[in-house]
């Protein structure tokens, strides 16, 4: 995951370590979840993704890419309106827009056990540049457990609706990744 050769009097958190090849999304033990807040500041919105996937690739030189596909009509807040109106045009507009991918195109391991990713979120057929740092929660010697929190702007995708003015700050998206090597 990285394009640091290993340093033999460091001692390794795995990442470093991983396995040049294929690796796949265990979507069953990962999740995304969202945050944001509302009525003018004074409640928090939560709600979670039910289906995605991704896959990645580790080259030989350590290199690392891969994608994050989430399906937008998969939103699930436990409040049926609530739920029905992230689905709509107002938000996700999941009918024309069925899913959000993120493509990383650069992961950068460090010794501390994180990762610096580097890519693009394309929301709403909008395309942006994104970086953020995920954690190693667990590395195995066929999977390894990132963590990570990307605060994003909605705006920056078209999603402009916001009543009353009711819709206050950034969304947080807290993602917990398991990928397993083929």
């Amino acid at each position: 995951m990285s394009n640091h050769t290993l340093d033999p009097a460091q001692p390794s958190t795995g990442l470093l370590d991983l396995s040049a090849g294929s690796w796949v999304l265990d979507s069953t033990r990962s999740s995304v979840e969202i945050k944001h807040k509302s009525m003018w500041g004074l409640a928090t919105i939560k709600a979670a993704f039910t289906e995605f996937s991704g896959e990645g690739e580790i080259g030989p030189d350590g290199s690392a890419h891969g994608t994050l596909t989430i399906e937008a009509a998969s939103i699930l807040s436990k409040q049926a309106k609530l739920d029905t109106h992230l689905r709509s045009a107002d938000f996700f507009h999941a009918e024309r827009y069925p899913t959000f991918t993120f493509t990383a195109t650069g992961v950068v391991a460090d010794s501390d056990g994180t990762a610096r990713i580097t890519g693009h979120l394309t929301v709403l057929g909008t395309t942006r540049p994104l970086t953020f740092t995920a954690r190693a929660t667990a590395v195995g010697p066929n999977d390894v457990a990132l963590s990570g929190e990307v605060t994003i702007d909605r705006n920056d995708f078209g999603m402009g609706w916001n009543k009353a003015g009711m819709i206050k700050g950034l969304t947080t998206v807290t993602l917990a990744t398991r990928f397993v090597h083929r």
